[in-house]
Order: structure tokens, then sequence, then C-alpha cells
């Protein structure tokens, strides 16, 4: 092995002590040397310009999906609410329709009695929310008289059908007793103020005698009747009498007219002649003047009410509309 060479010798270089370290042959207390600073370094230099708009993140991206598919489904979940709102109301318009069928008489069939036509129109709200508790009747008294009525409950829907329903069956019995048309509307009265909360309505009603041609009749805050004779039109003057459910002190009055060969009688309710847009004395006047302009007569009385519906509009889309018509067709015996 070849001899190391001397530790002095000229080609060997110096060791520097580390950073911290006293050199070898330092004096006792002699402080380590400091180290030397590092080179700076200056950091990139930034871009000329910064982008307005920084790109979204993925976290970005998915927040706004995710509040997308929010959106959706409540969108989605509203669409179908409606959809089982409107399949609901269609159902209890069909129902509605089918206990009022089951309830009330045939409309369609005129009536024939000796020296008289009766006809019936009969014309469901236009709106399904609006289908209200209008009836009619016309039945034979034991007699041989005939009995005639027209009512409105309030309200719409299938408790206003429940309760017409009670209403038109109560009459309709009371009138086999052969009282006055007062005191059938007092009896009902009563019944509505003791069995029926909350509830009102309006009713006319009268006796039709076809040998006597006489009728009959009184009301409870309903419309008079129409009578249309030899081209005129006049709305009978009502007896007094108010609504139905609204107090039991005042008594019904009773008034009567005899009818003459040609004219025609017209019962109705309000949805006849009341709209929105007008009230029912306007109304009324409408119906009376279209009554006078269609020919209204008995000689073809299904035509002629079909002709005053048409005249005056049509069906009555919030309201239910009933027509009740009793044409007197001969002489015939009368007495006095």
């Amino acid at each position: 092995m070849p001899a190391l060479p001397p530790a002095d010798g000229p080609d060997v270089a110096p060791v520097a002590a580390p950073v911290g370290v006293l050199p070898a042959g330092a004096p006792p207390g002699a402080a380590p040397p400091e180290p030397e600073p590092a080179e700076y370094t200056s950091p990139p230099a930034l871009p000329a310009s910064v982008p307005e708009r920084v790109p979204e993140t993925v976290a970005d991206a998915g927040g706004r999906r995710w509040a997308e598919m929010v959106v959706s489904e409540s969108r989605r979940q509203a669409q179908e609410a409606r959809e089982r709102a409107a399949e609901e109301r269609r159902e209890e318009r069909r129902v509605t329709l089918a206990l009022r069928e089951a309830i009330l008489p045939e409309p369609g069939a005129s009536i024939e009695l000796p020296y008289a036509r009766i006809a019936v129109r009969y014309v469901p709200a236009g709106r399904e929310s609006s289908l209200g508790g209008d009836w009619y009747d016309a039945a034979p008294l034991p007699d041989g008289r005939m009995f005639l009525a027209v009512g409105d409950v309030s309200g719409h829907g299938l408790p206003a059908i429940a309760e017409m329903a009670q209403l038109r069956h109560a009459l309709l019995g009371l009138s086999m007793t052969g009282a006055s048309p007062g005191m059938l509307l007092s009896w009902l009265n009563a019944l509505v103020l003791t069995r029926l909360d909350d509830t009102t309505a309006t009713a006319v009603c009268g006796h039709f005698d076809p040998a006597s041609r006489l009728f009959t009749w009184a009301q409870a805050g309903h419309p008079a009747p129409i009578l249309v004779r030899r081209g005129g039109v006049r709305q009978l003057g009502a007896p007094r009498g108010v609504v139905l459910g609204a107090t039991s002190s005042q008594p019904y009055g009773v008034a009567d007219v005899r009818l003459e060969p040609g004219d025609l009688l017209l019962m109705f309710t309000d949805g006849l002649v009341e709209r929105r847009s007008r009230d029912i004395e306007a109304g009324v006047s409408l119906v009376m003047r279209a009554a006078a302009s269609t020919g209204a007569t008995g000689a073809d009385l299904d035509a002629s009410l079909d002709r005053l519906l048409e005249a005056i509009g049509g069906p009555n889309p919030e309201d239910d509309t009933c027509l009740l018509a009793v044409a007197v067709t001969g002489d015939g015996p009368r007495t006095a």
C-alpha cells in the first residue's frame, strides 16, 4: 500500500468546519462561524393579465347540478299535486251529478195535464266547483191539483246536494197534506232552523188546479215567477216571505193568479238571472225581454225553453240553472 502524503502537504485542501461547529485548534471560548447567506432567487413573474372569471371547481359544478335536481323534483311533485287535485274535483263532480240525478226527477220529458203542459230545464254550472243545491218538483196531489216547486240551497258541492235532498223530500211529503203553500214553507223553515245548522235556502212553491187554472203560491226569499200572456211579460207580485233558516218569527204570505189559455208561467232559480257581471234585477229584465222576443209559448214548450236559455247567454258558469214552465193549453172547464 502506498504511503499517505503528510497532513501538511501541499496536495491536501483544507476542510471547512461544519456550520455551528468550532474548527480544530480554535481557542477556548471562541464562537462558531456564522453560515453564509443563501443566494436570493426572485419569484416567477405573474402573468400580464388575470382572467375575469375563475373556472368553476368540481365542487361548484356538483352543487349546481344538485340545485337543478332539487328544482326539477319540486316541479314534478307540484305537477303531480295539481293533477291529483284536478282528478279529485272531477270525481267529486261525477259523484255530485250522479247523486243529484238520483234525487231529482228526469227534467227532459214534459208532463201532460188536462188543459196544461209542464216542462223543466235543468243546466248544471259550467265550472266543476260551482255545482249547487238547486232543485225542483212537479207532482200530482191526491185531490187532482199539481204541486210545483223550485228551490235553491246555499253553498256548492256535496254538502249542498245533501241538504237539498232533505228539503226537497220534506216539502214534497208535506205537500200531500193539502196545506196552503204558506204553511208548507213555514214547516220547511222550522226544519231548516232545527235540523240544518248554518244552512239557508230559498224556495217558491204553489198549487196549480188544471180545472180552474188557479195558481196559488208562496215564496221564501226567492225570485217571483214570470207570466207571459198574449205577447206581454210581467213578474208576479210576491207575497211576503223570508229566506228559509233566517228567522221563525215571520209568517209566509200567499198569492194567487188565474191563468188563461195560452199563458206561460216561468218558475226559476237565481242561476237563470244572476251573473257576476249583473245583479238579479237586471237578469230578470233580460229574461222577460227574451221571453217576449223569442215567442215563448206552450205550442212547442220544449223548443221555447231552449230558445229562451240561448237568448240570455246559455248556461251560467258559476251556478246551476233551473227553469220550470207551465203552459196553459186549452179552455176546458173552469170553476169560479
